[in-house]
């Protein structure tokens, strides 16, 4: 093997791996091994990765690898100097065995390194490794990496008679390994791993490959012979990118300003089947479209891969498009198979969808309480009653408007019943989609089969919010009725463990209350979430302090992410504000707070003053201000500007003015610092003490009305 520095291409071929985690274990093994290699010095600091992963195999170009890594200097820490050598400076017979451990003798004695550290000269001995040869750090690095890949789920298996290393016979992987390549240059790496050594043959596409095996020149040359040779695009970047390409050229040749349904999820896992793709237009007939497209482009995607095509409006066409893994001189036997393939699957949901429309959700509310929906919370039946109180408490809360209280109480009554349809029986990811084609059937006002789809909204970080005030109302009440069932039982999400969704479900109420605008209280609601399970088990009082940390947790933790810094935050939601549609104006009136001259000084006043009110408390002290008692020029002046400027505050607080507000309170800066200049809040007298603190009281409720700025305090 040459000793230059040259280019490095690993690469497991193995059986069709796990479509949707492609992507992470190509990049995962291609990581992994390289990061083992630098860490042992072989690959510079300079070097290049690019990480391939095709249906079949997982591989790693690494750029600039040693043959050999350079030797390096190692001390190694012995032990106290008065241990390892007498009073004549002579090594002991500790110090003797530590050295012959290391492969030193005696001789090794006078040149060892003493060294303070902190608290005793210590003994160090300086020598130098040798730099490992490629064969053993690739080695190193190849288990590593496949000992580290996040595979869903483990294969064993027995090696092919002949071809298995002495012994090896049973392998435990992700999918059955049937190759190793690993090419230094042109060179090969002898290394082994899953019972296989090392060569420099792969194996292109199953049916079009022009050679088999593809013996490699070198290890640049591996993904163009993969190319022309082998019929396969390695990377899976450049594979996704020309399938993109091709399912928009397909559209175009078609005309009509068609395009292919925008799906990355989908891209990804075609990606991840095919080698080298070939994109085909199919068809089916017209007369499907009058099934929900929700329902076809479903079954086109989920079950057969396909990508289904749309008009310039976003209407579903009688046309869609296949990436298949072949590429025939005549493709008209492989259109002919995906279109007899799909055709059935259309059929079903047709069925589906004209049994379902001949039953009124209405008449289905009796079937949900066959239902169940928790062992310790009853039926689907009992939960809607409960979604039900609360979504009347809610509109009670927003102004008791009767018509929104009807709508709402509709959309609740029958938000659940598709669940006992024979569509969502055969597709679940429908629900809530087609209680609103249904209801729409049935005749049902807009408001409620908006409500019924959208109360499931939002789904999913960054989803659509439900259109009006009953999905609004609908969508609150659902997730507040689930949240307070599962905490009212314990059932809390842990650090990787979330089975029903519940940060989702408290993230779903802050984006309603906070976008909507909705002038509801969250303790109110939290109130009425609990009050609705009525005579079931529920340790209300502790369940429903832990879910109100819950969701003031996940707000914290959702405005951090969206710019406000730490303290921000801390200020605006250690306050435990009630309406979290005010909390984007209250950090933006304390992020311009903190930009005045004053505030620093008030919100160290602030937090001094805090202090002072919880001693004063604990004392158990009713303090109150009499204008009588005050003495002090200093703390008459305090209270002089309290009088002048509260009102003022107070007027604009209470106009949700809040910038305007705290920018008012900047005024009390010089007569709060000449208070605490001048000033003994404590003072012997009861009464003055009292008093001071009272003035203290009154001025902290005031500055804290917006925002607790002494978390504003550095």
């Amino acid at each position: 093997m040459t000793t230059t520095i040259q280019n490095l291409l690993v690469e497991l071929f193995v059986e069709e791996l796990p479509p949707k985690a492609l992507d992470r274990l190509g990049n995962a093994f291609a990581g992994e091994l390289f990061d083992q290699l630098q860490a042992q010095g072989l690959a510079a600091a300079g070097s290049m990765l690019t990480a391939y992963a095709s249906p079949r195999r997982l591989a790693v170009h690494v750029t600039g690898v040693a043959a050999r890594a350079a030797d390096r200097a190692v001390s190694q820490k012995l032990m106290p100097a008065t241990v390892g050598l007498d009073a004549a400076g002579n090594a002991t017979p500790a110090l003797l065995k530590k050295l012959a451990a290391l492969g030193a003798d005696a001789s090794a004695v006078p040149g060892l390194k003493r060294q303070n550290d902190g608290k005793a000269d210590v003994l160090f001995f300086e020598s130098t490794a040798a730099g490992a040869t490629l064969a053993e750090g690739l080695q190193k690095a190849l288990g590593e990496a496949i000992a580290r890949l996040p595979i869903p789920k483990v294969m064993t298996y027995q090696l092919e008679s002949g071809t298995a290393l002495p012994g090896w016979d049973s392998v435990q992987f992700v999918r059955p390994a049937h190759g190793l390549v690993a090419l230094h240059g042109s060179d090969v790496v002898p290394v082994t791993a899953l019972g296989l050594a090392a060569g420099n043959a792969t194996h292109g596409h199953r049916f079009e490959a022009k050679a088999d095996p593809v013996v490699l020149r070198d290890a640049d040359s591996y993904a163009q012979q993969l190319r022309d040779e082998g019929a396969v695009i390695a990377g899976f970047a450049e594979r996704r990118a020309e399938i993109a390409r091709q399912l928009q050229a397909a559209a175009e040749r078609i005309g009509g300003g068609l395009r292919p349904i925008d799906d990355a999820a989908l891209l990804d896992e075609v990606t991840a089947l095919v080698e080298r793709p070939n994109v085909l237009v199919c068809e089916f007939e017209p007369e499907f479209l009058d099934v929900p497209q929700e329902c076809l482009i479903l079954t086109m995607k989920a079950n057969q891969k396909y990508f289904p095509l749309l008009d310039a409006e976003g209407r579903l066409t009688h046309r869609f498009l296949v990436v298949s893994n072949i590429t025939p001189d005549d493709a008209s036997a492989v259109v002919g198979g995906n279109e007899r393939v799909v055709r059935p699957r259309l059929a079903d949901a047709k069925f589906f969808f004209d049994q379902d429309r001949r039953k009124r959700l209405e008449d289905r509310v009796e079937s949900l309480g066959k239902v169940v929906y928790h062992n310790k919370l009853g039926t689907q039946g009992e939960r809607v009653e409960r979604v039900r109180a609360i979504a009347r408490a809610i509109v009670a809360q927003w102004g008791g408007d009767a018509t929104l209280a009807q709508q709402a109480d509709a959309a609740a009554l029958l938000a659940k019943t598709d669940l006992v349809t024979d569509m969502v029986g055969e597709f679940p990811e429908l629900q809530g989609t087609m209680g609103r084609y249904y209801a729409r059937n049935d005749g049902l006002a807009p408001e409620v089969a908006d409500a019924i789809e959208d109360h499931y909204k939002p789904r999913f970080a960054g989803d659509v919010l439900p259109r009006g005030r009953t999905g609004a109302v609908v969508a609150l009440a659902d997730k507040l009725e689930t949240l307070a069932g599962m905490f009212g039982i314990g059932n809390l999400p842990t650090g990787d463990r979330d089975p029903f969704a519940l940060r989702r479900h408290a993230l779903g109420v802050i984006r309603i209350l906070s976008e909507t605008g909705a002038p509801l209280a969250l303790d109110a609601l939290l109130d009425a979430a609990f009050a609705a399970f009525g005579h079931l088990a529920i340790v209300q009082q502790d369940a429903r302090a832990a879910l109100a940390d819950f969701v003031y947790d996940r707000l914290a933790g959702s405005l951090r992410e969206q710019g406000y810094s730490a303290q921000e935050v801390d200020a605006v939601v250690g306050q435990r504000p009630q309406r979290l549609a005010d909390v984007g104006r209250r950090l933006e009136a304390v992020r311009a707070f903190a930009a005045l001259p004053e505030a620093a000084a008030l919100a160290a006043a602030n937090k001094r003053i805090g202090n002072i009110l919880k001693k004063a408390a604990a004392l158990d002290v009713d303090a109150h201000v009499s204008e009588l008692l005050l003495r002090e020029p200093a703390e008459k002046a305090l209270y002089a500007a309290l009088l002048d400027v509260l009102p003022r505050a107070e007027a604009q607080f209470g106009a949700g003015d809040y910038t305007a507000s705290l920018q008012t309170l900047a005024a009390l800066r010089a007569p709060v610092d000449a208070f605490f200049d001048g000033v003994l809040v404590n003072a012997d007298e009861e009464d003055v003490r009292l008093n001071r603190q009272g003035l203290l009281a009154e001025l902290h409720r005031a500055m804290n009305r917006v925002a607790d700025l002494s978390r504003l305090a550095a």
